[in-house]
């Protein structure tokens, strides 16, 4: 079994597309928490799937686990390079 690795996917609206600063936090679209990035992306791509007329309206994954242990992010970072 893999190392659960957590992942945040969420959106919103963008005060100008080539920023990542949004229109309104209160607003922001929490897609959910996910235990891998695959099943991350896979929620991130249909998120944006359905956005995707509207350029002001932007998803990201944010890796939580590297958050939660620095450490970890930086070895897991360096492996994939």
């Amino acid at each position: 079994m893999s190392k659960q690795l957590l992942h945040l996917v969420f959106g919103g609206r963008l005060i100008d597309p080539q920023s990542v600063e949004f229109k309104n936090t209160k607003d922001l679209d929490i897609v959910g928490i996910f235990p891998d990035y695959d099943s991350a992306l896979k929620a991130w791509k249909a998120a944006a799937q359905r956005t995707v007329d509207d350029a002001h309206m932007r998803y990201f994954i944010v890796h939580m686990h590297r958050m939660m242990d620095p450490h970890m992010g930086k070895d897991i970072h360096q492996a994939a390079e």
